[in-house]
């Protein structure tokens, strides 16, 4: 968790950073959204429903959250392993793209660690 924060205000740092680099992304690609592209708004949309629930997300929830991103963005093994191809290839040539990974692993770095398998 990030020092001093709850819960749901470490998720809300975790959307803000996926929503930057999908802005990111995006940019990169010319505005265009491509199919490969539909698994971070997917996760961007599952930590939306944890965060427009009434009742406070569960420690379970951000650690399983974290997971998802790091499968997705890395650094671990990819959930999807076109999407975390070409998102790499992109973030290597785009200054932009990987100052939002930057911004995000350092988010990530800062929420509770998750269980490894």
């Amino acid at each position: 968790m990030i020092e001093g924060k709850s819960l749901r205000s470490d998720l809300h740092h975790l959307d803000r950073a996926l929503q930057a680099v999908q802005r990111a992304l995006l940019t990169t690609c010319g505005g265009a959204s491509a199919l490969w592209m539909a698994p971070l708004p997917r996760l961007i949309a599952e930590v939306d429903e944890y965060l427009d629930d009434e009742e406070a997300p569960a420690l379970t929830v951000e650690r399983e959250l974290h997971a998802q991103a790091e499968r997705l963005l890395g650094p671990l093994p990819p959930s999807d392993g076109e999407f975390r191809a070409r998102y790499d290839a992109l973030r290597q040539a785009n200054p932009a793209l990987a100052s939002a990974h930057a911004a995000l692993q350092q988010v990530l770095a800062a929420l509770p660690a998750y269980p490894m398998p």
